[in-house]
């Protein structure tokens, strides 16, 4: 019951943060034209990298979800120092992330995470212009993606919008939000507190210990949220919480790859050691400089204690409206799965590495409806596989598929 509790109370407490958060995150999907993003980074100079980094942190992309839309950029002319920044910025924050921060982490962790987010990605775009000269462009021949919703009149954007905040992005981070609230509620309740004990007053092998564990592992700046508070309380350091914060969403090993694949392993190196450098320093800058009551979690030990917890009724009303919308996330994605199994049967069917999300799926179909042939597309996300009604030569899909930054993997037999 004391575990359930702990789940409860963490999810409750971030519940109102993160439906404001998605409802701002639709906002800003819907209502920025796509055009404003290419039209200010083409340029291979410092103001093109601030544009991309003020840009990429209120957006609620993941680190999979960012590739195909910092791939459209380029396509679209964006200076290879504009694309890195996007990249370390957007998953790293996002406007639904930095209220939840709130919720749980207080304000100066609200405030220095997308800051930090935003300076780290500066640093890795002007690095990037600075070594990397030449430019490559893509082929011609790939297409480009937009990743806004064509609509017309002001109703339509608003329905747009709250499609995006509230049945989109939850599709994308429902279950990852889930197993981040799990993974925290049992680190809280059946680590013992001495478990970690070898850490406390070592920043730096703490540091070291979750950035091995962040970089390669998938987690949303949302998920990663409830772990971090869940480190601090057995006795991580705040700037190691902040690690997590960092490098956590803005990498993993698909996406490492991916950039390497695309704009090169030099480009990929800038990329992961921009992070690395960030995430360190202002790891450090806030668990020696700053003062130590700014990041607190005595409050997070109250709220988990059943006898202590009390919650609004605003806090259980919004917790009561996000479990609903996970839940209908979990149905939306099981009947969507079934029925593009069922619709597409007699089609071409292709394996696609590296699409997790609805954005990477929303890419795939709109990059491949604009090739000529193609009636319809549909995506299995799941099984990794697109299923194409048309006749179209197999070499146009791999260009466009591996255009956006996933590995096509041939026809699934």
């Amino acid at each position: 019951m004391q575990y359930f509790n702990i789940l409860f109370s963490m999810f409750n407490e971030m519940a109102p943060y993160l439906l404001l958060g998605f409802f701002f995150a639709g906002i800003l999907h819907v209502f920025i034209p796509q055009s404003i993003f290419s039209k200010y980074l083409a340029k291979n100079n410092f103001s093109s990298v601030f544009t991309a980094a003020l840009f990429g942190v209120p957006l609620p992309l993941c680190s999979c979800g960012v590739i195909p839309a910092a791939m459209a950029l380029r396509k679209e002319g964006a200076s290879k120092g504009s694309v890195i920044s996007f990249l370390i910025a957007t998953p790293q924050t996002g406007i639904d992330s930095i209220m939840a921060t709130y919720s749980l982490l207080g304000l100066p962790f609200a405030i220095i995470r997308p800051a930090a987010a935003f300076i780290t990605a500066i640093l890795g775009g002007v690095v990037s212009n600075i070594f990397i000269r030449k430019e490559e462009s893509f082929k011609e021949e790939m297409p480009v993606v937009s990743c806004k919703i064509e609509t017309k009149t002001a109703g339509n954007k608003i329905m747009s919008a709250l499609k995006y905040g509230f049945v989109d992005i939850i599709r994308d981070i429902g279950k990852r939000l889930a197993a981040g609230l799990l993974i925290a509620a049992m680190i809280t309740y059946f680590v013992p507190e001495s478990f970690f004990s070898f850490f406390a007053g070592n920043t730096v092998l703490g540091i070291l210990f979750v950035l091995a564990l962040a970089i390669p592992m998938y987690v949303c700046a949302t998920a990663s949220i409830p772990i971090a508070i869940a480190l601090m309380m057995k006795g991580f350091s705040p700037g190691t919480a902040l690690v997590l914060l960092m490098a956590g969403p803005a990498t993993n090993i698909a996406s490492i790859l991916v950039i390497s694949k695309i704009l090169g392993k030099k480009s990929m190196a800038l990329y992961l050691g921009s992070i690395i450098f960030g995430a360190v320093s202002f790891a450090l800058i806030i668990d020696y400089f700053l003062p130590a009551q700014w990041f607190n979690v005595s409050m997070m030990h109250e709220m988990v204690n059943c006898h202590n917890a009390s919650f609004s009724w605003l806090k259980i009303i919004s917790g009561s409206v996000l479990v609903a919308l996970i839940i209908n996330s979990f149905i939306m994605n099981y009947f969507t799965g079934k029925k593009n199994r069922v619709v597409v049967a007699g089609t071409h069917a292709y394996k696609v590495d590296g699409m997790h999300c609805e954005h990477c799926k929303n890419s795939v179909i709109a990059s491949l409806k604009k090739i000529d042939g193609i009636k319809s597309v549909a995506v299995d996300l799941k099984n990794g596989i697109i299923y194409v009604e048309g006749n179209v030569e197999e070499a146009k899909i791999k260009d466009a598929v591996n255009s956006l930054g996933f590995v096509y993997k041939g026809a699934n037999t």
